[in-house]
């Protein structure tokens, strides 16, 4: 399992609601070149939607589609792939409100890669999910 966390300066509310928005999503992986499609057209992801993703990864095209299996917001929510390049892959992602305008955000990450490259590509993850959590406290805390 992978795991992030970071402390937002702001509201739950707000730092979930940047969360399920694929351009700030997009925006946050750009030297990956990462594009986002909705299933739904809107740009904010609720329960259900499936979101296919594009980026280079390894120097490689990477495709994967996404759903959002749970949902309670502010609080919590996962996406799962639904087809991509990983047996299996859950993103947890998990909100506490600390008090004084401050939002514990946890990132929760489980996968499953073939050939067992898990090894190889978690540290990749990792970096990812941390580049995407600053992007999210910047945009949050602007």
């Amino acid at each position: 399992m992978i795991e992030v966390v970071t402390v937002v300066g702001a509201a739950a509310s707000t730092v979930f609601d940047l969360e399920l928005d694929v351009d700030v999503h997009a925006a946050s992986l750009r030297d990956s070149r990462e594009t986002a499609t909705t299933s739904s057209g809107r740009r904010r992801l609720v329960l259900g939607d499936e979101v296919a993703f594009r980026a280079r990864h390894f120097g490689l095209p990477w495709r994967m589609t996404s759903r959002i299996s749970a949902y309670d917001r502010p609080r919590y929510f996962a996406d799962e792939q639904v087809r991509g390049p990983f047996r299996s892959m859950r993103h947890e992602h998990h909100f506490e409100e600390l008090g004084d305008m401050r939002t514990k955000m946890t990132d929760r990450m489980t996968i499953s890669a073939p050939l067992g490259m898990s090894g190889v590509i978690a540290p990749y993850l990792k970096r990812l999910l941390t580049r995407r959590a600053m992007h999210i406290k910047r945009q949050a805390e602007a």
